[in-house]
C-alpha cells in the first residue's frame, strides 16, 4: 500500500476525458456479462492475453462498459495443473496485468508449473480505460506542491487544490466518477472467474490486494480458494486510523534506518527535510527538490531494507552535504511512476480516485488538524504530511461505496502474511486481519521492509508455496533472516 497520495496535493489540473464508455449489446444485464466469450491470443513466450467488458454500475446495469485487459502465463505442467491463482501487487492502480506478466519473477517455478498466472487492470488503471486528470507539467506541481501545513496560509492553498483536484476528476471522468472503487473491482474478479470457469478463486494479494481479496472474501465466501494476502491492510481501519498507524511505521522504520546504519540520525534528516519549506535544492534545469518530494524518495526506500536502504544513504549524502537533489529526486520519481522525460503513468490519479471511492473522510478540517497534533508527537518525520491525507476525499463528487461487512469472515482456510517492522502496513494490521478470517493462518516476518513473500524468506516462501499446492494451512509460523 502506498503512501496516500493525498501527501503530496494537487496545485493544478487539466481536464483529459480518457476512459470511454462502449456500450456493447442494446440491453445488459448480468447474464449478458456472464456469457461473452475471451477471445484470447499470444502475447509472448507462456502469455495469452484477452479483454472483458463489465458493467459501469452493477447496482443498475445499462449499456455503459469498460474494458479490462487481462493476461496470463500459461501452466507448463499441464498434466498436474491445480488451477488458476489470480495475482494484485498493491497501489491501488498497481497494474496487475504486468505483475502477471511478470510471473516468472513473483512466484516461484512450482507455482508458475502448476498455475496459470493471471492478472486484469482493474478499471481506470493502465490498459483498462484509464483515467487521468492532470497532465505531466500539472502532475509535477500537484506532487511537489508543500502539504506539510505550518501557516493558516498554508491550510487555505491546501483546502483550495483539494477541492480544485476533485472537481477536476468529476469532470474528467464524467459519470463514470463513482464507479472505480474497489467493491467493483471485486465483483469484477468475480466475473473474470466465472469467464474462464474456474469454480473458486485463488489469489495472491500483495498489500492493497489484501483490501481488495477482503472485499472478495465478504462479497462471495463460498467461492474463496487459495488465498495469500501479504502484507495486509485492516479493512475496517479509517482515515485517520491509517494516516496514525502509516505514519508512525514510516518513522520507525526510517529510526530503524538510522541506527543500523549510523550514516544519519532522524534530527538530522528532519532538519534537512524542514530546510526545504524555505529554501528547495534546484538542479540546473530549474526543477525543485520540495521537502513533500524528498519525504516521498525517503519514504520510497523503506519498502525494502536490502535495496532501499543504500539508495537512502548514497541520496541523503548528495543531497544534504553536497547539495545535489538529483539522487533524491530520482527516488521520488520512481516511485512516483514520472520517466527521465517527465512523463507519468495515471496511477497518481487513479490511486486517489479509488482511494476516494474505498474511503470517506468524516472528519471535519478542525478535526484533522487536532489529530495532526498527535500525528506530529508520535511521527515527526512523516506526521506532519499526513496530517490532511483525507482532505481530498472531503470534497469528493461521489460518496464512497457501501462496504459490506468485514468484522468476521468464514471462509475457505486463508492465509495472512505480516512483516514485524512493515513501515506501509504495519504488522498490527495483519493481527487485525488475521482475527478477521476465521481459522486463517498468519505468517509472521521478522524484519524490515514491506511485505514478507518473495523477498528470498525460505521459510516464508515455502509456507507460501506449500499452502498454495495443498490447500492446507497448518498452524501460525514465524519466520526471521
Amino acid at each position: 500500500m502506498k503512501i496516500p497520495r493525498a501527501i503530496i496535493s494537487t496545485a493544478s489540473a487539466l481536464l483529459l476525458a480518457l476512459g470511454i464508455m462502449t456500450p456493447v449489446y442494446a440491453t445488459n444485464t448480468l447474464a449478458t456479462f456472464q456469457s461473452q466469450k475471451l477471445s484470447w491470443k499470444n502475447c509472448g513466450s507462456d502469455l495469452q492475453c484477452t479483454s472483458f467488458k463489465v458493467p459501469m454500475d452493477y447496482a443498475s446495469i445499462d449499456n455503459n462498459t469498460f474494458t479490462l485487459a487481462v493476461i496470463r502465463h500459461i501452466a507448463s505442467d499441464k498434466k498436474n495443473r491445480i488451477g488458476t491463482l489470480f495475482v494484485n501487487p498493491g497501489g491501488p492502480g498497481g497494474s496487475a496485468y504486468d505483475y502477471a506478466q511478470a510471473a516468472t519473477q513473483i512466484v516461484s517455478k512450482t507455482i508458475v508449473q502448476r498455475f496459470d498466472i493471471i492478472g486484469f487492470d482493474p478499471r481506470g488503471v493502465g490498459k483498462s480505460n484509464p483515467a487521468r486528470c492532470l497532465t505531466d507539467k500539472q502532475e509535477d506541481e500537484y506532487i511537489s506542491a508543500d502539504t506539510s501545513v505550518i501557516t493558516k496560509n498554508d491550510l487555505n492553498t491546501l483546502l483550495a487544490q483539494a477541492k480544485y483536484f476533485a472537481a477536476a476528476c468529476a469532470k474528467a471522468t464524467g459519470p463514470k466518477i463513482g464507479h472505480y472503487g474497489s467493491l467493483e473491482t471485486a465483483k469484477d474478479m468475480d466475473l473474470l472467474r466465472t469467464l474462464i470457469k474456474e469454480p473458486k478463486l485463488n489469489f495472491l494479494g500483495k498489500s492493497y490486494g489484501t483490501y481488495l481479496g477482503t472485499l472478495y472474501a465478504a462479497l462471495y465466501p463460498t467461492t474463496v480458494g487459495r488465498f495469500v494476502l501479504d502484507g495486509a491492510i485492516d479493512p475496517n481501519a479509517t482515515n485517520a486510523d491509517q494516516n496514525l498507524t502509516q505514519a508512525v511505521g514510516f518513522d520507525t522504520a526510517l529510526v530503524d534506518y538510522t541506527i543500523k546504519t549510523k550514516k544519519f540520525t532522524e534530527k538530522k534528516i528532519l532538519d534537512f527535510i524542514n530546510s526545504l519549506h524555505a529554501k528547495p535544492l534546484v538542479l540546473q534545469n530549474g526543477r525543485k527538490l520540495t521537502s513533500s518530494l524528498a519525504i516521498i524518495g525517503i519514504a520510497s526506500t523503506l519498502y525494502d531494507n536490502a535495496t532501499g536502504w543504500p539508495n537512502l544513504s548514497e541520496a541523503l549524502d548528495e543531497a544534504i552535504n553536497k547539495e545535489n537533489p538529483r539522487p533524491l529526486l530520482s527516488l521520488a520519481d520512481d516511485y512516483n511512476t514520472r520517466d527521465s522525460n517527465g512523463r507519468y503513468s495515471n496511477e497518481n490519479d487513479i490511486a486517489q480516485i479509488i482511494g476516494c471511492l474505498d474511503l470517506s473522510e468524516p472528519r471535519t478540517v478542525a478535526q484533522m488538524s487536532a489529530d495532526g497534533t498527535v500525528l506530529k508527537a508520535k511521527a515527526p518525520v512523516f506526521g506532519p504530511y499526513l496530517t490532511y491525507a483525507g482532505l481530498t476525499c472531503k470534497y469528493w463528487k461521489h460518496p464512497a461505496s457501501k462496504k459490506p461487512a468485514m468484522k468476521s469472515l468464514k471462509t475457505a482456510p486463508v492465509v495472512v502474511i505480516g512483516v514485524s517492522k512493515d513501515p506501509a502496513t504495519p504488522y498490527a494490521w495483519a493481527l487485525k486481519l488475521h482475527k478477521i478470517f476465521q481459522g486463517s493462518t498468519l505468517i509472521t516476518f521478522n524484519g524490515e521492509g514491506h511485505t514478507g513473500h518473495n523477498r528470498g524468506n525460505k521459510c516464508v516462501d515455502s509456507a507460501v508455496d506449500k499452502y498454495l499446492l495443498t490447500g492446507v494451512s497448518g498452524s501460525n509460523i514465524s519466520c526471521s533472516n
